[in-house]
């Protein structure tokens, strides 16, 4: 009989400490957690009702955060104010679309104000649809008022909408004009680290992979970056012009000159920006409050009359969604880079995408789809799932029309190419038509520190994906075919799609970048519009009556995640997240690890030596 060995005493008194730490951490965890769960479910409980809205009331537009097409999950907002001790803001373009809309009609409102400090939008298409919005409601007899603390091109843009225009007289204005520079690592990979990086692409302009053989911009990426940063940012120039009512070109030169025209102020922005009429007058947060108190109606806790974002969505009551007796449009969302498989909102999953295309087709009160595309691209295969999708649609006898925003190329192109009609602002960022491989060896890199691979193979392909071997040519001979065949398919696709030959669509492809309005001159989109014109198109396709409901189709949120979005809408509820956070920041390095984890995961779970990609990386 085996005899099993007893720890020594030493030993057990050591790993006894330990099992009792280990269950006091837990414990302490655990009591922390439920703390915050009770607190939170306070906050939320006895959180204040909705007041209703007031006559002489202006809609505040607060917009300090982020402009997107679709907010992040609850989860991920729940995550970020945990770890970080507050959630960055989101403003999905829908909600305030509806709220100015709503407002130019509701005569319980007078005016609108908008606070741009900290707001940011990741293209012009989007602000443009935003700035177009505010107009309506200035057209409609409302004033419009706005103030910061300062301003830059983005918030600019947005304020240049309003009748006037107020600064703090510490403030800065900041025009600086379109940029896109990117850092470039061949010198610190080949040189350096031993790394070689082996390209494979069609087309002298997909420049995506450039900057890990170059050491700088390529002739024709630069060329082609010029070409429709060119074309955005005179419709920048042209669209602030003709709100503020510069004539001719006053506005370009002013930009241009500014840096001297500031020397000259003596270094005042602010009085720079009254004597140029780029701003009506300098206020401070209390002046302004006075004012609109003088023209509204004062209220003791906020100074004049008002109600927000949250508050005035609330007012509208939710929005009418088609049914059976009453059919309507449906709206999906596609914003981010193409990935495979489920992925939570702000991505684009192959699986999770395809599968809210799938529920439109199902549903019968869905009589066509809106596409709202807002993707630089990614994964070849991803784009395929979902453009198989929008055919199945249009077989089902469903018309789809997609709604491009601030960027669809590349992959973002791919699945849109099918629609029955394609929307993009005249700023939005398209084409991009082309995909790249890539493949990295470091055999250099481990002779650097005297490792060597050596062996036999059968074939010369076998063993011959190893990076620590150098490229084997049949490989490099492999991928470029794989990628050509690739990039036919593409632009055959596209061919077909757009009803016109592969040679002419090769001419306008190659991977390189249009805007909106270039695209549009060159058959890559039907119309130029925004998202409420794809919505009046989609309702005209399907033969429904112009006031037709649609509805955004999403995932449906499990109650946890419906918990957590109401915590993200208490105020009360974030103020204690906001004081626990600090005591939960040791779950960091945790949170950190399992994300690596997950993506080392991902990555080993593809089982591929190598992937076509339909990427661009056009941001600005």
């Amino acid at each position: 009989m085996a005899t099993v060995d007893r720890p020594g005493p030493l030993r057990r008194l050591f790993g006894g400490l330990w099992d009792a730490l280990n269950f006091t951490r837990r414990l302490v965890f655990n009591l922390l957690f439920l703390t915050v769960l009770l607190f939170l479910l306070v906050a939320i409980l006895s959180g204040p009702s909705v007041k209703p809205v007031q006559d002489k009331s202006a809609l505040v537009l607060d917009l300090g955060g982020r402009l997107v097409e679709e907010a992040r999950s609850p989860a991920q907002k729940f995550e970020e104010q945990i770890t970080r001790g507050e959630a960055t803001a989101e403003f999905q373009l829908r909600d305030l679309l509806r709220a100015i809309d709503g407002a130019k009609d509701d005569p319980k409102i007078d005016r609108l104000v908008l606070k741009t400090d900290g707001f940011s939008a990741s293209g012009f298409a989007a602000l443009r649809e935003l700035g177009d919005a505010i107009a309506d409601f200035k057209a409609s007899g409302k004033q419009v008022v706005a103030w910061g603390t300062g301003y830059d091109q983005v918030g600019y843009y947005l304020a240049a909408q309003a009748d006037e225009i107020y600064m703090d007289s510490e403030g800065l204005i900041l025009i600086e004009g379109l940029g896109r520079y990117r850092p470039y690592y061949r010198e610190l990979l080949a040189d350096k680290l031993g790394v070689d990086v082996h390209l494979f692409r069609v087309g002298e302009f997909k420049s995506a992979a450039e900057p890990y053989i170059l050491d700088g911009a390529s002739a024709e990426s630069k060329e082609a970056d010029l070409f429709w940063m060119g074309d955005l940012w005179q419709r920048y120039l042209a669209d602030v012009s003709a709100a503020r009512k510069f004539e001719g070109a006053s506005f370009e030169t002013l930009v241009a000159e500014f840096p001297a025209r500031l020397r000259a102020a003596g270094g005042d922005f602010a009085a720079l920006a009254v004597e140029t009429k780029m701003i009506d007058g300098t206020k401070t947060a209390e002046e302004l409050e006075t004012l609109l108190a003088e023209r509204g109606a004062e209220d003791e806790e906020t100074g004049y009359r008002q109600v927000d974002l949250d508050r005035f969505l609330s007012h509208l009551g939710a929005p009418t969604l088609p049914t059976e007796a009453a059919p309507g449009i449906g709206v999906v969302v596609a914003q981010g880079g193409i990935v495979d498989g489920e992925q939570p909102v702000g991505a684009v999953g192959g699986v999770s995408t395809s599968a809210l295309l799938r529920q439109a087709r199902e549903d019968d009160a869905i009589k066509a789809v809106v596409l709202r595309v807002d993707s630089p691209g990614g994964g070849v295969y991803p784009s395929e799932q979902i453009r198989r999708e929008v055919e199945l649609l249009k077989g089902a006898g469903k018309p789809v029309v997609v709604s491009m925003g601030n960027v669809a190329a590349s992959g973002g192109y791919w699945i849109s190419m099918n629609a029955d009609t394609i929307y993009a602002d005249p700023s939005t960022i398209t084409g991009s038509i082309g995909i790249f491989g890539l493949f990295m060896n470091g055999p250099r890199a481990l002779e650097k520190i005297g490792v060597r691979t050596d062996g036999v193979g059968t074939t010369p392909l076998a063993g011959a994906f190893d990076p620590t071997r150098a490229l084997v040519p049949e490989v490099g001979e492999l991928i470029q075919t794989f990628i050509d065949h690739g990039y036919q398919q593409f632009i055959g696709k596209v061919a077909t799609a757009r009803e016109t030959d592969v040679a002419a669509i090769d001419q306008v492809a190659r991977g390189r970048v249009w805007s909106g309005a270039q695209a549009k001159e060159r058959g890559l989109v039907d119309e130029l519009g925004g998202l409420r014109d794809a919505l009046a198109k989609a309702t005209e396709l399907a033969k429904l009556e112009a006031d037709a409901p649609h509805t955004y189709i999403t995932a449906p949120m499990t109650p946890f995640e419906q918990f957590l979005a109401d915590v993200n809408r208490s105020a009360q509820a974030n103020a204690v997240l906001g004081r626990v956070a600090p005591a939960l920041a040791f779950l960091g390095d945790e949170h950190a690890g399992r994300v690596a984890d997950d993506l080392a995961f991902v990555l080993d779970s593809q089982g591929k030596p190598f992937r076509a990609v339909a990427h661009c990386f056009c941001d600005l």
